[in-house]
């Protein structure tokens, strides 16, 4: 398929891009819902706010971070896990809105993996200068389920690698509605965000949102 080199490019008809087994970007699939994520994402923050969490080294994330859902993931001295209370408020997590679960679903679906259930809604802002480290998501207790990552507002570089960490890492633009999705032989690849590079974006300003759906057990 041939893209504008001009014009908005959140406008240009969504497509498909296989990065690598069982991995693939869903290129402006959720630019027609944005809206509505961001004004669901807004609830949610105004229920359970952002906050940079510690790792269990001691570190704090330069990533905020809130959830919603039947459970959240959490990161303290006592290690990363899953837990359905908010540990800031002692209160369940606010429940996943249902334009939320329907993109997650759906966007599942058109990559291979019907019948995808999240539990989990992993809520990131990244702000310039803020990255996230290459990682695998492995505290799920269900491994067979894949994750759904939405990216909104400013670009960022999406950092995809294989199953050891030593592994060639590969950069994938990332653009305001693209969906990745990845499951099967790329589950436990290693992936992160590039520093995040300064800029506008007309739906969220300087920043950039990232929704991430897991199901966790």
């Amino acid at each position: 398929m041939t893209h504008s080199l001009f014009g908005d490019p959140d406008d240009e008809a969504p497509w498909d891009e296989t990065i690598a087994p069982g991995a693939v970007l869903l290129r402006r699939y959720a630019c027609a819902q944005a809206e509505a994520l961001l004004a669901a994402a807004r609830q949610v923050v105004a229920a359970a706010p952002m906050r940079h969490l510690v790792t269990p080294g001691g570190k704090t994330m330069s990533v905020a971070m809130t959830n919603c859902g039947e459970f959240g993931w959490v990161s303290d001295r006592r290690g990363y896990r899953y837990d359905p209370i908010d540990p800031a408020s002692g209160r369940p997590w606010p429940p996943m809105p249902a334009i939320f679960l329907d993109v997650a679903r759906a966007a599942a679906e058109r990559a291979g993996y019907p019948g995808f259930a999240p539990q989990a809604c992993l809520m990131n802002l990244y702000r310039p200068g803020t990255r996230l480290t290459l990682h695998q998501d492995r505290d799920e207790l269900d491994l067979g389920a894949p994750i759904v990552s939405v990216s909104l507002g400013l670009p960022a570089i999406f950092l995809f690698g294989g199953l050891q960490r030593g592994d060639r890492t590969r950069r994938f633009p990332l653009q305001h509605g693209d969906v990745a999705v990845w499951g099967g032989p790329s589950r436990l690849a290693f992936h992160g965000i590039a520093p995040l590079a300064d800029g506008h974006h007309p739906a969220t300003g300087a920043v950039r949102v990232n929704l991430t759906f897991r199901k966790t057990r």
